[in-house]
């Protein structure tokens, strides 16, 4: 199977919106969704921002809704990663006119969501219950709510997809590993369309106090501010939330059925650092290495790739070995190609980092725009020969771009998405 692989239809929950056309506008026009806590008092906590999904009645423009995708009596029995992911899994599907009735198109039909945690929050809460309450007020939906394949079983259930699933939990790399574990069904005719992506919804007290204790997350108290990839003040990531899926399939496959390609994806690579649990080798090796990975994949020259979506989560250490990644990989051509964080708007979505970011990589390449690295005001000392496209987008031609996503165990994958030429 030659022919190349393509998006059809994209869904996004984020920090920015609830929609991809919401949470592009505000990107490109440096807005941030990064906020105070409200989902519980954080004011014990070191840590009180985080990238948080709007409500509808805080954001009637972007925010979510979960009654237009859920039925009430359901929403019980799920957790609030599942929940994100059944959503964006919708307006992936309606935007690639994707709802197979034959057995046939049903049984060559993927799901791979991945997740860094899932049902994380139902586990805290449960044991609260127990605790407080006793196991006989546990309720049974406590299991299958908080399984982290279930983001990606129960969309397959819903629309009745019965092909290959799957759930890579693979940390802050999961979503990018979805999409690559989608390629790989496809191209060994496993499945003729993929619904792939990641979803994470764990903003918690447990998992923020477990992440400081790391001193991975940012302690700055301005919301504005706190997150900021390649920026000297820099001094850790903020947790976010939400969900991308992606539907993806051969070209040749969506001409046949009439769907639109709205990009393709050239080549994916993946790798491990076998060096560290939290953090890469300071050389980037493993990093740059699922990065040739994706290049030879794409059958593309370093000097086709026009612009990166970095990794960059905000730390001093991951931002500075991603650039060494880079710099191992395309050595004097860096400077020339933009590179930017959206994560700076976002915050960390961890799992589902790579399915939302493989998005705004996406649209960059389909709109010919760069997105900005927000509250990039003073660049690392190391990084000054670069082009970090600070604070404002910036139209650019892009045929050929990047998108990383790294995690916790060494693991790293890479993508490259570009334009679809009819």
């Amino acid at each position: 199977m030659n022919s190349p692989i393509v998006i059809t239809g994209m869904g996004i929950i984020s920090p920015l919106g609830c929609n991809t056309e919401t949470a592009w506008a505000r990107l490109i026009s440096s807005q941030s969704g990064i906020t105070k806590i409200n989902h519980f008092a954080s004011d014990d906590l070191p840590v009180t921002v985080a990238g948080q999904v709007p409500t509808i009645e805080k954001d009637s423009h972007g925010g979510f809704n979960v009654d237009s995708y859920i039925e009430k009596k359901e929403q019980k029995k799920l957790d609030r990663f599942t929940c994100f992911a059944l959503a964006a899994a919708n307006q992936a599907l309606n935007q690639a006119n994707w709802f197979p009735q034959s057995i046939d198109d049903q049984e060559n039909t993927a799901t791979v969501i991945g997740t860094g945690i899932g049902g994380f929050t139902t586990i805290t809460q449960a044991q609260k219950t127990l605790e407080h309450r006793g196991y006989k007020r546990l309720s049974p939906f406590t299991v299958p709510a908080f399984l982290a394949n279930l983001a990606a079983g129960n969309v397959s259930i819903k629309y009745g997809f019965k092909g290959p699933i799957g759930c890579p939990v693979t940390a802050c790399a999961a979503g990018i590993q979805a999409i690559g574990d989608g390629i790989r069904m496809i191209r060994n005719q496993e499945a003729n369309v993929a619904i792939v992506g990641g979803a994470e919804a764990c903003i918690d007290p447990l998992s923020l106090a477990s992440f400081s204790a790391l001193k991975a997350l940012s302690t700055t108290q301005d919301p504005r501010s706190a997150s900021r990839p390649f920026d000297q003040q820099r001094n850790g990531f903020v947790m976010g939330e939400g969900a991308g899926i992606l539907v993806i399939e051969t070209l040749e496959h969506a001409i046949k059925r009439g769907a639109t390609p709205l990009a393709v994806i050239s080549g994916y690579g993946t790798s491990s650092d076998a060096h560290h649990i939290t953090a890469g080798p300071e050389d980037g090796s493993g990093a740059a290495l699922a990065i040739r990975r994706a290049l030879k994949a794409s059958h593309l020259s370093l000097d086709n790739i026009q612009y990166v979506n970095a990794h960059a989560t905000s730390t001093p250490v991951g931002d500075k070995a991603e650039i060494a990644s880079l710099r191992n990989v395309f050595g004097n051509l860096l400077p020339n190609i933009p590179i930017s964080a959206t994560k700076s708007a976002t915050g960390h979505l961890l799992g589902a980092a790579g399915g939302v970011e493989s998005i705004f990589t996406a649209l960059s390449v389909i709109n010919n725009v760069t997105p900005p690295t927000l509250n990039l005001d003073q660049i690392d000392d190391s990084m000054q020969d670069l082009n970090l496209v600070p604070n404002k987008a910036v139209s650019h031609n892009i045929d050929h771009a990047l998108c990383n996503g790294f995690g916790f165990g060494g693991v790293n994958a890479a993508i490259i998405i570009s334009k679809y030429l009819p």
